[in-house]
Order: C-alpha cells, then structure tokens, then sequence
C-alpha cells in the first residue's frame, strides 16, 4: 500500500510540484492585471501578475525584465481579470492537493503496484476512472484532453483541480505552435476569465487592446484572403440577391452589419455587366456603432467607397447609414420606399442577437417578423454551424473545441505558422470570440451561434418560405474554392449551402422569401 501511494504521488509531483514558488503563485488571481505574452506561450513564465504601480516590471517569456514599453510591444494582449486565488500559500495548496489525492484515492487504498483504478465493492469509481484518464493525459501532452478536463472540473466546481490543470495547460499551449496549441492558448484564456468570474472584463480588454484602426483592418484582409468562409457567405447571398433582382430597375438593399460594405464590391460589378444595363441601387447599411473603430471612422466611409466603385462602373448608386444598434433597430431605420424591390441581408449577425434565453424581448425573432413586415423580395442569412446558443458551459466548451480547431487547422495550411501576422490575425479576429464563448454568460455572452435547422424554425415561424439558390452560385463558389486546401467541402442539403473544413460544417447560407 505504502508503495502504490508513493507512486501515486511521485507522478503528481512530477506534474506540479517541480514548479518554482512563483510559478504555482503565477495561476492564482489577484485583482491585478494578467499580462499574456503569446508569443512564447508555452513557457510557463509566458504569464505575469502586474500590480498596478508607478515602478511597474514586467518579465519576457524568458524570464528577464522588460521595459514597460518592451512590455507592450511583446504581450499582445492583456486582460483585467477579478477574483482571488484558492490559495495564496504553496504550502497549502500541496496540503490541499494530497487531500483531494485521499478523497479520490482514499487513505488507506491499498492498490497494487500503481495508481491506476480504485475498486469500490469490485467496480470502478468513474470519478476515479476520469481521475485516472486526466492524470495519465498530462504525462501524454494530450493538449486536447486536458483542455476537457479542465473546462469538467470548472463546470462541477472543482476549483483545485482546475488551478492545477490551468498551470499544466500553460507548459501545453503556445500561440506560435500546432493548431491545437494556438487554439488552446486562447481557450485557456477563456477558462482563466470564467474561473476568475471577469469573462466580460476580459472580452471588453481585448477590444480596449485593439490595434491602431488601419492594422486591425489589414488583420482582417488577412483573414478574409486565406479563409474561404467571408467569400462562401458573401458570394451566395449576392448570388440569391442578383438572381432575384435580375428584372428590377430599383433595388434596395438593407444589410444589418456592412462593416466595410465588401460584400457589395462584387454585386455592384456583377449589376454593372446585366443585359439591358444596371439598376439603380440604393443599400442602407446598418451597423453598430462600436464597429467604427474596425473602420477608422463612421459609415461614410464605407458610402463613399462604394459610390466611387459605383461611379467607375456608371452604376446609380445610392448609400445610406445607419449606426445603430441590431437590438435598437425600428421600421423607420430601415429607410424603405415606395417602388423599390427589397433584399434584406443578414451576413453574420444574428447570432449576435439575444433570444428568448437572454431576453423577453427575443430580438433575434423581433428583427426577422419586422423585416417580414416589409415585404422583402428576397432576405439571405448566412451564419456559422455552431451550437453555442442556449447550451450549458461544458457542451458549449466541447463544442466551441471542436469547432475552433477545424478552424484553426484550416488557417494553418494557407498561412505558414512562423508569420507573425497569423498570430496577430488569430488573436484579434477570432481569440475575442471564443474568449466570450467559453468565459461569458447571459447578456455578457454575444457570441450565441445556433445550428441552421434552428434559423430555419426561426425563418419559418416568422413567416418566411426558402429562396432556392441558383445552381450558378454552387459552381462559382466551386470554382472559388479551387484556389484552397482540397480539405474544404461544399455542400448542398436541403436548399442549403455548407462550407466545411473536412467532416466538419463551419458555414451555412440560405436565403428566404
């Protein structure tokens, strides 16, 4: 017995008790700002408590001072987080450790030759079963599932586990690594804000850490050239929108978050080359107001360059902006006319809109009967394959897993891991969003994607019928996607287009009527 238990504790020892007195100090959560240096995030030392002080020092992944403006340069981001630690004492947090080692294991377990099964009445114990799986996927690196364990141990409350795992996932992950290695940087910084109860705090300190409007823009063109999923979702809603309009000479278009108007760069064109001449297109985009910083400025600077696109192409061209908020959103600003045939757009924006979960107002349904109010002649959603909306934490953080890292894969092949603008495009395009994902909840939690048999139900009760998409659209978006990975599918089910990374569904478009 006395042997199997020395076993049992050298393997845990090897897993924590090796780490310098800072090291274990470093995972705790004092009220002071949690510096994260990404760029050598495999390092344990990659995170360092920063009290808020004239003389602040900050420590390089290696470990030497930095100055404060090296500081900022090199830590991409930082978040605020609150809370406090459950232990402030090394001491202590070993004595608790060895008593939840007894409880799991029990004192007087006498278990032949290693720690590997507790027999309660002849059978295993499944806590000591997932015990026994967690502590034998560290040794593994088994990145993966470690992640898992640690989101379990959070979701049942079982806070010392949880700190433990956190400090083996900050030897695991990097920003600079494997797929799974980014993804788990950004997933752990999720984990750390829900433990600390600051989800929102971090979410908001990571658009606060922005950087200047013109890089955050150039973050995004990235992100738009190397992945296909913009161009899938943009091509066949224009798709759906020029196959409806074909024969109208006023079409006005309302789109629910334009951001930089790019969707219409390709229809305006397509509009220009129609038999019998362009139609005068008027588009009224809608957008939140906090979108402006991605912009460098308000919606009229994305009116003028569709004008001047418009104008090169003598195409009648007509914009309007509104920046408003989707939740603020009444009939009037939607600004419709008499004699003007209406495509309404919602391209990744829905899924922003609180439902029945959050809210009794559920503007996610409010805003489709409002737009079926006005008799639209066509109104395309496109929306990412995911189920986050109304699921608890721990299916909301598998499914955010295994989701993300699809993802994740798919930007490895187009843009080569050492480039350091992957890291900036990963962490300011996508980290926000499964940071609010997994740390976030109620109305704190915007990131509420939903399956598209859901939006379907929703389109429906609202009183919508599907739009058949043009076969044209599924060859032009086929032809697209020759320029990418032979990894990414298309696919077309019941009036519906998918595009997904292997076997896994990342975007969904469809239009309604």
């Amino acid at each position: 017995m006395q042997a199997s238990r020395q076993h049992r504790r050298s393997i845990m020892s090897n897993t924590l008790y090796y780490q310098p007195v800072q090291e274990v100090e470093a995972y705790c959560f004092p009220q002071h700002q949690l510096c994260y240096s990404p760029l050598e995030s495999s390092s344990a030392s990659g995170y360092c408590a920063v009290y808020n002080s004239p003389s602040t020092v900050t420590f390089s992944p290696s470990g030497s001072p930095m100055s404060q403006q090296e500081s900022q340069s090199d830590n991409i981001y930082g978040s605020m987080i609150s809370g406090s630690c459950v232990t402030d004492d090394v001491n202590e947090f070993r004595h608790k450790l060895q008593e939840l080692e007894n409880v799991m294991l029990g004192p007087d377990s006498d278990i032949p030759g290693s720690y590997d099964s507790t027999l309660q009445g002849g059978v295993v114990s499944p806590e000591i079963d997932s015990w026994r799986e967690m502590m034998e996927a560290i040794p593994k690196r088994d990145l993966k599932q470690v992640l898992v364990a640690c989101a379990k141990s959070i979701s049942e409350n079982d806070l010392l586990t949880a700190q433990w795992l956190m400090a083996e996932l900050r030897q695991l992950v990097s920003v600079s690594g494997e797929p799974i290695q980014r993804l788990g940087a950004y997933m752990l910084e999720g984990l750390v804000a829900r433990l600390a109860s600051s989800g929102n705090l971090i979410y908001k300190s990571l658009r606060c850490k922005e950087p200047a409007s013109a890089e955050l823009l150039s973050y995004m063109h990235i992100l738009y050239e190397v992945c296909p999923y913009f161009k899938f979702g943009y091509m066949s809603a224009n798709g759906a929108i020029a196959e409806a309009m074909k024969n109208e000479n006023r079409v006005h278009i309302v789109d629910f978050q334009i951001g930089q108007g790019s969707q219409w760069v390709t229809l305006i064109q397509a509009f220009a080359a129609r038999p019998g001449g362009p139609p005068h297109i008027r588009i009224t985009g809608l957008d939140d107001p906090a979108s402006a910083y991605a912009r460098g400025g308000g919606l009229n600077i994305v009116g003028q360059r569709l004008s001047r696109l418009a104008k090169s192409f003598k195409v009648p061209f007509e914009f309007c902006g509104a920046p408003i908020s989707g939740c603020d959103i009444q009939p009037e600003n939607l600004g419709i006319r008499a004699g003007e045939a209406l495509a309404v757009n919602f391209a990744f924006v829905l899924h922003h809109m609180p439902d029945e979960s959050v809210s009794t107002r559920n503007h996610r349904d409010r805003l489709l009967r409002l737009v079926k109010s006005v008799s639209p002649k066509v109104v395309t959603l496109v929306e990412q394959v995911c189920n986050t909306n109304t699921a608890s934490f721990f299916p909301r953080f598998l499914e955010a897993l295994d989701y993300y890292t699809a993802m994740f894969e798919s930007m490895d092949v187009t843009l080569p891991r050492e480039r350091k603008e992957r890291i900036y495009v990963e962490q300011h395009c996508l980290a926000r969003d499964v940071v609010n994902v997994i740390a976030c909840e109620g109305t704190e939690r915007v990131e509420r994607h939903e399956l598209l048999g859901k939006w379907k139900s929703r389109f429906t009760m609202a009183g919508f019928s599907p739009y058949p998409l043009s076969s044209l659209v599924n060859a032009t978006i086929k032809t697209l996607l020759e320029n990418y990975s032979d990894k990414y599918r298309l696919e077309e089910r019941d009036g519906s287009l998918y595009l997904g990374w292997m076997n896994r569904d990342l975007v969904a478009s469809c239009a309604w009527k």
